[in-house]
């Protein structure tokens, strides 16, 4: 019997757990998804050292995957409240009719059991199918094979959806048998008839309050962005952001109160239509909501802002790589190693005899007499990089050292410029495919690509700044840094290299380093994987050759630098993607049902406007009006938030993301945004129609 009732319960309220249900699937699906990503790692053809990245997305991914269930429980009890609340009548009745609570709660009980079953079994049918986009994603991502591509079914990640969704029903059914235990029979009946009361806020105060809010805002836009410079320790941060969450708070305690006075005086639009009702219900909404309002744009601005950035740091990475890895490697040792010397590490090293006359080779030379035929190589470059002790950053910058060292506190300013000939670079430069230079006899040029080193030499170099180099003096041919680098990378990273004319007289004790760069000589993508082991196992007899000798060649090829950046942004990526999501599902199932709340709250007031003469389109479209204005409301003030953080979090990694990569970011954002809190507004809207129809009824 119970059961009988409890299905045709859900049958008759179907539309009330339209929400709840989406909710729920949404949660699964995207739980599965990207909890299956270990099933999807055999079929992908990737190396050793992308599978390393991938297990460790996945170790990662399982730990957050807790902090999301968290949410996600926490979600599902706030939607089941919500349904309990529009039944209270019904359980008054069944109370009336002789039904004990703990009958009641058998009722609810196997209608949790049966939509959350229902809701698990559909949200994993999309999840398993999604999750085969997800295989083409992370095949993507980490550039591999798809060769081996079939549809996959990962058991593990539907265990562990089932066993978490499990605990969470348990939480709620819990609450449900708490919350149904504390129902009086009076109240039951009467649910109905209650009103919540309007709430008006003095004006006056709101506006004061609303002022100090935007005050306490501004000052927190300000400091990350335009005084960013001043946030130079990690305790500097924490200000702004508390007083970002202040001044959220204020803003939404005073937002109805300001908006009533400032629509008030607009007579035209204040009593046209049904304005006077849709401006006293939405603000009941915010009075009553403030905490909720603001934990809701502080989500959504961090999903907006770790969707922007992240996305950003994903394009401008595959953006650089491209112009960053030229060539196949990059191999290069110091050079004029001395007897001994102290390391970074702050140990003694002393040098053997065999070493310190290996230093004043140059690489090739290193490369041949310990085995290696050069015959793998093409295109072979090779730079010698000097340093002069008396030409230091600490000199280059000069007056300005101490505005440097603000900036860059941690950088060791005595540390000596690193110098190359511009007929070297040249020969690099045409290797690499960028700009060569022309010096005369008396001229320096600075080549720097990292932004923000930039910006300081250029403030020097304005200045028509001479620097003294082997005993001469040379004044900068540009009043501001060119762009050029001499070694591969992930990104602009070069602080700073100086070119000088091939007359400069730099000697052989001045040298600091070569550099070799070349291509493999091969043909297909076997033979430069071939050639690429050589270089990068350590179970290369090459490798363990120079390591037997204690000859340290250090180096990178453009495997590696592609196969290292694509693991690390892949892991931000996919994080930024699981967190932001989860987080946007949350604001607009909150709004959602916050919003339904007060349609089953207020259906009274909607008869009314029906007696007053109000035709069904009116009252459609206040409806409309409230709910728009309802989901807007948090967002565009999440997005006048995302505007400074996304600038702050583009300032923070300038080496990883660029704005001129954060448009199709944005669109990429705004896209998913739009589906799901689109989604959720539509269902609202039309739920909320119905409920309000039920009084009219």
């Amino acid at each position: 019997m119970l059961f009988k009732l409890a299905f045709e319960n859900i049958k008759k309220s179907f539309k009330d757990y339209a929400i709840y249900f989406i909710t729920l699937v949404l949660g699964v699906t995207i739980f599965y998804m990207f909890n299956s990503i270990d099933s999807q790692e055999a079929m992908l053809q990737v190396s050793s050292s992308q599978k390393e990245f991938i297990k460790i997305m996945i170790q990662m991914l399982g730990f957050i995957s807790i902090f999301v269930a968290v949410i996600l429980g926490l979600l599902i009890v706030y939607a089941n409240n919500f349904l309990i609340n529009r039944r209270k009548k019904e359980f008054g009745i069944y109370m009336t009719l002789g039904m004990g609570k703990r009958q009641i709660s058998k009722i609810i009980l196997m209608e949790t059991v049966f939509i959350g079953v229902i809701s698990l079994l559909v949200g994993l049918v999309f999840g398993i199918f999604g999750s085969q986009l997800m295989s083409i994603l992370v095949a993507k991502m980490f550039q591999a094979n798809m060769s081996k591509f079939e549809f996959v079914f990962s058991s593990a990640a539907c265990i562990k959806t089932c066993i978490y969704f499990a605990i969470m029903y348990v939480a709620v059914m819990i609450f449900n048998t708490i919350t149904i235990s504390r129902y009086k029979l009076i109240s039951l009946l009467n649910a109905i008839k209650k009103n919540e009361k309007v709430k008006i806020k003095n004006p006056i105060i709101s506006i004061f309050i609303f002022l100090i809010g935007a005050c306490i805002l501004g000052w927190a836009y300000y400091t990350v962005t335009i005084g960013f410079e001043t946030l130079t320790k990690d305790e500097k941060l924490l200000p702004p952001i508390l007083a970002g969450i202040v001044g959220t708070i204020l803003i939404f305690w005073s937002l109805s109160g300001f908006i009533i006075k400032v629509i008030q005086s607009m007579k035209g639009l204040y009593l046209k239509d049904t304005n006077i009702f849709v401006l006293r219900q939405i603000n009941n909404k915010i009075n009553t909501t403030v905490v909720s309002m603001s934990i809701i744009c502080i989500m959504l601005f961090i999903t907006i802002t770790i969707l922007s950035v992240s996305l950003s740091i994903r394009s401008t990475m595959e953006k650089d790589l491209k112009e960053m890895t030229p060539v196949d490697i990059n191999l290069y040792k110091t050079a004029n190693l001395p007897e001994k010397y102290i390391n970074m590490y702050g140990r003694e090293i002393i040098c053997t005899k065999e070493q310190i006359d290996d230093s004043h080779l140059l690489v090739s030379d290193t490369l041949i007499n310990n085995g290696l035929n050069l015959n793998i190589l093409k295109d072979i470059v090779e730079v010698t990089i000097y340093t002069d002790k008396n030409v230091t950053w600490e000199t280059f910058f000069g007056s300005h050292i101490d505005e440097v060292k603000a900036k860059f506190p941690g950088l060791l300013y005595e540390n000596a410029e690193e110098i190359v000939k511009v007929s070297d670079y040249n020969k690099i430069a045409r290797l690499y495919g960028i700009d060569e230079y022309e010096l005369n006899d008396d001229e320096y040029i600075m080549l720097c690509d990292f932004k923000n080193m930039v910006d300081l030499r250029n403030t020097v170099l304005k200045d028509g700044n001479t620097l003294e180099i082997a005993g001469k003096k040379y004044k900068s041919k540009y009043s501001e840094c060119k762009s050029g680098y001499i070694m591969m990378s992930t990104s602009h990273v070069n602080t700073g290299i100086i070119l000088v004319p091939d007359s400069c007289n730099l000697t052989d004790d001045m040298k600091e380093e070569f550099l070799l760069s070349a291509n493999y000589n091969a043909n297909t993508k076997e033979e430069r994987e071939k050639i690429d082991e050589i270089f990068r196992s350590s179970d290369s007899g090459f490798v363990q050759k120079l390591a037997d000798s204690g000859i340290n060649i250090d180096g990178m090829t453009k495997v590696t630098i592609i196969e290292s950046s694509v693991g690390l942004v892949t892991i931000i990526t996919f994080i930024a993607i699981y967190l932001g999501t989860i987080f946007l599902i949350s604001s607009a199932a909150i709004l959602a049902l916050k919003q339904l709340t007060e349609s089953s709250d207020n259906k009274q007031r909607y008869l009314i406007l029906r007696k007053i003469g109000c035709d069904e389109k009116m009252i459609k479209k206040s409806l409309f009006i409230q709910i728009g204005i309802f989901f807007a409301v948090p967002l565009v003030f999440a997005v006048i938030h995302s505007i400074f953080g996304i600038q702050f979090a583009l300032k923070t990694m300038s080496a990883l993301a660029s704005a001129e990569e954060l448009l199709p970011s944005i669109i990429a954002t705004i896209a998913i945004i739009g589906g799901i809190y689109g989604t959720y507004f539509i269902a609202t809207y039309i739920e909320s129609k119905n409920i309000i129809k039920e009084c009219n009824n």
